[in-house]
């Protein structure tokens, strides 16, 4: 294989494992990072819109619609659980971690017995392309320019809309937000389904590479995870830099000794950035603009 095959090689590996840092992420990045909600139930948002995508594809509803129906659908059930179960524990964070860890124990087995231990998927369109002698899945390029426009929209949400503006101060000072007479309980809601939506997205956008299983978030949690820790809490100045770094790590070990030792680096850079930057890569550049 020649250099230009090597550097395409990486590159191609580097952004496959951007996306999914990115997409695993951006979901918990809103919920944990702004909101100090630990969520062990991103997962199974994750899952609750792979199998709705899945099973639109499957009622003949074209894959781009599926997907938003799954997003849509993971959004939703966001909301509910925020209402009946997240919203009277907020000044009690690590009260969240038992609770969310229950629903994702729940719709587990709920899904498991309801469903059964898999579901037919759909399989990996718009095939692929030839270069250097290996083949690369162009649906994989999709979920790259997915990633980064997932970004871009998150952005604009947050810095030019009003929602946004409202959704910063009722996170940052809830007490004033109330005062100047913002539903605060309306906008925690509505940014919880947003969380729990992208992570619906994520599961939608995968399903059609995956097996489809009632625990395949697990697969996704670990390094959603990472890349939130890494980057601290503000998912603009953290999560993008931070799956950036993670990703070129991941696609160097990967190749290098295979995907077993691309984990075990996301491990250890997780370890030493919390050694060395315990408020994340957003913190480090959120105190030096101070």
């Amino acid at each position: 294989m020649d250099i230009f095959n090597l550097i395409f090689s990486f590159l191609y590996q580097f952004g496959d494992a951007f996306a999914f840092l990115v997409l695993s992420a951006c979901g918990l990045a809103v919920i944990f990072g702004m909101m100090g909600v630990i969520n062990l139930a991103h997962g199974e948002f994750i899952m609750c819109g792979a199998y709705v995508s899945t099973s639109a594809v499957h009622a003949g509803l074209p894959l781009p619609l599926a997907i938003i129906a799954g997003a849509v659908a993971a959004g939703i059930a966001g909301m509910i659980v925020e209402l009946l179960v997240i919203r009277p524990l907020y000044q009690r964070p690590l009260d969240t971690i038992v609770a969310t860890w229950g629903i994702s124990m729940i719709v587990t087995q709920g899904t498991l017995i309801v469903l059964g231990p898999s579901m037919q998927g759909v399989g990996t369109p718009f095939g692929s392309f030839a270069l250097g002698g290996y083949s690369y899945s162009l649906y994989r390029v999709i979920l790259m320019i997915a990633a980064i426009g997932t970004l871009a929209l998150l952005w604009l949400m947050f810095t030019r809309t009003r929602f946004g503006l409202l959704s910063r101060a009722t996170i940052q000072v809830p007490h004033v937000a109330e005062a100047m007479g913002v539903n605060t309980n309306l906008i925690y809601s509505l940014t919880f389904g947003l969380g729990a939506g992208l992570a619906g997205l994520a599961g939608g956008l995968y399903a059609p590479t995956m097996t489809l299983v009632p625990t395949m978030g697990a697969s996704f949690m670990v390094e959603a995870f990472v890349t939130v820790v890494v980057g601290g809490a503000d998912i603009f100045l953290g999560t993008a830099p931070a799956a950036a770094i993670l990703g070129i790590i991941k696609a160097a070990l990967t190749g290098w000794q295979g995907q077993l030792a691309g984990q075990i680096g996301l491990l250890i850079a997780v370890i030493v950035v919390i050694r060395i930057l315990p408020r994340g890569i957003s913190g480090k550049i959120l105190k030096e603009r101070a």
